[in-house]
């Protein structure tokens, strides 16, 4: 029997026996993800009540958005490194799998989106009275930014609620990932579905996406997943 040594620098070293590292992308990824979207959603500055009377924008703070840009922008390359590692790392290892590249799909398309929101959110924080570029916008193109970022910022988690039927699949029918996170892996793709048929609400991908994120790193770095071994 013959041994080969991993390679000097090699990028497959891991956190302890058989423990990959790489999916703690997905925990970075939900962590950033859900204050950008969630907890630095900005709307909430001003009540409704006064939306858009006069010197209504005055009211929303620039940094808010400014630091949903940053973080925001930061989740978006923590989902591409994700979908590059997954490309690389689970896809060779279940070539007959067609849920596997569906997740690479749903981060990359989720990944695009957020940019987007993200985007439109740093864009109305430059252009708000008190931001770097106040006055450059009148409040009719400000209220045309606001609106985009009703929900710009929460539409794009669908792509990682597609990726989580993927593992949801890999996880029950093919057994490729730990069967509890396949379980797990169901819940926002039920929550989505439910909400978008039953409200018709565009952003609700993003009540769980986020969340499901930072479990889905944790458990798929500290499990037990044929595909991370």
């Amino acid at each position: 029997m013959t041994t080969t040594a991993p390679l000097a620098g090699s990028t497959d070293r891991v956190a302890g026996p058989g423990r990959a590292r790489w999916p703690l992308a997905a925990t970075a990824a939900g962590a950033l993800g859900f204050v950008a979207t969630l907890v630095l959603d900005g709307r909430n500055d001003v009540p409704a009540e006064v939306r858009f009377t006069d010197g209504f924008f005055d009211g929303l703070d620039p940094v808010v958005y400014r630091l949903s840009l940053v973080l925001g922008y930061a989740a978006v390359v923590m989902l591409l490194l994700l979908a590059a590692q997954w490309r690389r790392r689970v896809e060779p290892r279940v070539p007959a799998s067609t849920a596997a590249p569906l997740v690479t799909f749903g981060l990359v398309s989720a990944a695009a989106g957020l940019t987007y929101g993200y985007g439109w959110k740093g864009a109305l924080g430059l252009y708000l009275p008190d931001g770097a570029e106040g006055g450059a916008f009148d409040d009719a193109g400000l209220t045309t930014y606001f609106m985009l970022n009703d929900f710009g910022s929460w539409i794009g988690w669908l792509g990682v609620v597609v990726a989580a039927a993927g593992i949801a699949w890999m996880g029950l029918r093919e057994r490729t990932v730990s069967r509890w996170i396949g379980v797990v892996s169901v819940l926002p793709v039920l929550q989505t579905t439910a909400m978008v048929l039953g409200l018709g609400v565009p952003g609700v991908p993003a009540l769980l996406a986020p969340l499901y994120l930072v479990v889905l790193g944790l458990g798929l770095t500290f499990g037990r997943s044929v595909v991370t071994r």
